[in-house]
Formats: C-alpha cells, structure tokens, sequence
C-alpha cells in the first residue's frame, strides 16, 4: 500500500524533477504531471490543478480565473463535479502523449482486425477454460471513446471515496454553527467537488493514453459483455518488442476476452470487488484539524490553498482491522482475478504465438514497474497491485488446472467463499492439494438430517417410542 494512499505528493519511487521515466512532473509534453491526480508541486506550477482551469493565474489572467471560480462554485452536485472531469479527460486525452501519439479515430480497418483477433482469441479460450465466451460484441476504441465509455465506472470508485471527503468538509465546524456557516460549507464542498473533478479527470486522461483494453486494472472498466480494444495504444505498445503487430494484437485480445469471460459468468464478482473499494474507503480518515485551518482561512481568490493542505497529507487510511480486512479482500480479489487470466490467456496462446512467453512478461514486468493504470488505481484507491500477488495466483490457479482439470478450476468461482484466501496465496500446493467439500455430499447430508428430523414423529405416531440406545447410535452412524 501507498505510504500517500490518494497520491497527495509525488510517489516515492518518482524523483520530484521526473527522472528518466515517461510521465514528467515539470509539466512538459503536454501529459499533466507525474502524480496523476497532482497533487504536489508548487502552487502555481504545471503540478497545481487549478492551472488546468486557471492558466498560472498571472495577473492577466485574473478575469478568465475568476470566471472559471464562479462556474467552479455555482456547482452544486455530487462529490465529483463530473462534467468537468469529463472535459478535463478530453482536453488532456487532445493534448496527446508524452512521445508526441495523438488520438485518432478508429479505422474500418482496425476496427474489423480487432473484432477477428477477438472472434480467434475465444476460440482459443474455448480449449483452457470451461466458462463460456463473455463477448457479446466487440469493439475498437480511441482514447476518447475510452474515457467515454469508462467514466461511469470511475464514478462508481471514486464517488465512495469522494464522499468522505464532503462528509468531512460539514464536521469541521461545531454543529450549532454549521447553520450560520452554510454559505462557507456550501462553498468548500463546491471546490471540492471541482478539484475532484480536475484531477480525475486528468488522471483519466493520462490513464486513456496507454491501456489497451477495458480491462487493464482488473476491473470491467467498460459496459458488460463488449471486449474492447485501443489499436492506436497496442500499436504504441509493441513498437519495440521485436513481435509482429497482429500477434501482439491476439495476446491483447486473449486477455480481454479472458476477463470478460470471468465479469460475465461469477455474477457476483463485479459486487465484491467494488464492495470491497467502498469498504476500504469507508475506512479513509480525513484529518480534521487541517481541513479547519482551511475553513478558518480560506480567501476565494487563493484556491491553491485548499490544494496545499491535501498535499500535506489530509487523507490516510486507519489503522483498523475493518481496514486491513477491506484492503486484504481487494488484494486478494484483484490477484485472483489477474493470476486467473494469466494462466489461461498463457495456456491459450503458448500453443499458437511464439511470442507468448515474451509477452506474458512484458507484461508482468509492466505491473512490476508501476505501469499507468497500476499507478492510478494505487492513487485512486491507496492499493498496489504487488507483482509477487499476481505470480503466486498465477501459479496457483496453473497448479488447480493439473490437478483438477479446468472444471475444477473454474468452479472455484461459483461463491466467494470457495477462492484461495490470502494465506493460501502463500502457500499454493497446501491449497491445491487440501482436501474440499463436495456440495453435492453437503446436500445429501442435508437431505439425510431432515429425513433423521423427521423420524421421531413418525414412531412417536405409531406409538413406539425409539430407545436411548439406537438414538445415540444412529448418531454415531452419523459421525
């Protein structure tokens, strides 16, 4: 987990001047800044998310910024003031990407080379897996269709979290004056909601520049049923690699349709993994005494200094063993669910592409490093997908398919409790090979205690009474 779990500051593992990496934090390339959600850096500079709005807020530009404050202010909402993520994303995803990529729209050539690399990636999957095709339909995205399309999912994630922070903003004050100070409240949660809405909307926007699916963070981003492909991203993805473009394109298409495959057929999954992000956000504490220094000295005319007391650290998680617990299952969860497509896109492909091996760790390695969507869903949310989760799924779920075949693999998936816990992460053959309930024995057994319930009536009808004797030893049959 996050040392700064919503990312108020630049990650550890970035240097405040950028370093080598892609995303810089000097606000050059037009990508928006290292931290996703920008918080960091001085007031003021490319890192300020009110310069998205503002501009450097110099004096010449004072008209149009307090222009923009009263559209921010009049806002009246929900938590995320999601219009202006939602423009914000766009603008960002226009600006293109930091090696100079544009967003395109999608050709009717791309368009029916996805939609054939999809058809043979089921196909294929057909073979490792016993859950059916979960693709409905496929499509071929642009980055704005992206950030479209997956906007109301964001929604879904971010609003728990979100919440806290409006909920926060109305216990700063005592509650006899909470009346009298309506206007200020309503004014802070206005703002709120704005920075919110800005610095979603920017890491959407980066975030748009580099997956290449709807499935990139383990959660089913877009509608249900529709596999989804970026060409404009896969291509900047294998460029490099040494593989040809249409195997490239398969593999991505194996693990999307992989994941739409799980979304569609363990109903349950979608509700779990997104109780367990609103459980865990239940459980962020907003410290207060800041959020009061702010209230106490807010000037409208310096919005920046709402921004400065985020950087300070205003969000943590508690330290609470509800929190630990919440955090545990969405590890787990998402591990599970990433080591499972794993396994069966690298068992449907290894047979086909010769490039499999070399992917599959391409990609390992991509999550290793803290990719794009990893970074701005640990920000999101305080989680990091640990590389040494995904492995150990991976290889759990490849060892249940030789013991079990894929029936019994799979069928894990028909109720949460039946999955591998985090404990068994650790220690993947006692799991494998631990012995399970049948529950089609566990229904017998049930039928067998009614049937034994119901005994007693009838030889208490027939007038004979059963000996203490042949009860207790019908119950040591039982045993």
């Amino acid at each position: 987990m996050s040392d700064n779990p919503f990312g108020f500051g630049l990650p550890p593992e970035e240097p405040e001047n950028g370093g080598d990496g892609k995303r810089k934090g000097d606000g050059q390339g037009g990508q928006g800044p290292a931290n996703p959600f920008g918080f960091g850096g001085p007031a003021g500079g490319g890192d300020n998310p009110f310069a998205a709005m503002f501009g450097s807020l110099n004096p010449n530009d004072l008209g149009a910024a307090f222009q923009q404050l009263g559209q921010m202010l009049s806002y009246e909402g929900g938590p995320v003031n999601w219009d202006m993520a939602k423009d914000i994303a766009r603008q960002t995803v226009a600006q293109g990407t930091a090696d100079g990529s544009k967003d395109a729209s999608v050709t009717s050539g791309e368009r029916a080379a996805v939609e054939e690399a999809v058809r043979l990636a089921d196909l294929w999957l057909d073979g490792v897996t016993s859950l059916p095709s979960g693709s409905g339909t496929a499509v071929a995205w642009s980055r704005a269709e992206w950030v479209e399309a997956t906007l109301p999912v964001w929604k879904d994630l971010v609003d728990p979290v979100a919440e806290r922070v409006g909920a926060a903003m109305g216990d700063v004050l005592p509650e006899e004056m909470q009346a009298m100070a309506g206007p200020l409240l309503g004014m802070m949660r206005s703002m709120g909601g704005a920075m919110f809405g800005t610095q979603i909307g920017q890491a959407v926007g980066v975030l748009a520049g580099e997956v290449v699916g709807s499935t990139d963070i383990g959660l089913p981003l877009g509608p249900a049923g529709k596999a989804a492909l970026l060409p404009v991203n896969i291509e900047a993805f294998g460029s490099g690699l040494g593989v040809p473009q249409d195997e490239v394109r398969l593999y991505l298409a194996l693990r999307e349709a992989a994941h739409q495959r799980l979304f569609a057929h363990v109903p349950w999954l979608r509700s779990h993994l997104f109780g367990a992000v609103e459980g865990y956000a239940r459980g962020i504490k907003v410290d207060t005494s800041k959020l009061e220094d702010v209230v106490g000295q807010l000037d409208p005319s310096h919005p920046e200094q709402l921004q400065d007391a985020l950087q300070q650290g205003m969000f943590q998680p508690q330290d609470t063993p509800e929190q630990k617990a919440a955090l545990a299952r969405l590890e787990t969860a998402l591990a599970l669910v990433e080591g499972w497509v794993d396994a069966v896109v690298h068992a449907a492909a290894e047979p086909h592409l010769p490039s499999a091996g070399a992917l599959r760790e391409t990609l390992r390695r991509r999550r290793a490093s803290g990719g794009p969507a990893e970074q701005t869903f640990a920000t999101l949310i305080g989680l990091e997908l640990r590389p040494r989760r995904l492995r150990d799924a991976s290889r759990l779920w490849a060892s249940l398919t030789d013991a079990r075949g894929l029936e019994g693999r799979d069928g894990l998936w028909e109720h949460p409790d039946m999955l591998p816990t985090a404990a068994d992460l650790d220690d993947p053959d006692g799991f494998v090979h631990r012995e399970h309930l049948d529950f089609s024995e566990i229904d017998k057994m049930l039928g067998e205690a009614a049937g034994g319930a119901a005994k007693p009536d009838l030889t208490k009808d027939s007038g004979t009474e059963p000996s203490a004797g042949d009860d207790s030893g019908e119950g040591d049959d039982k045993k």
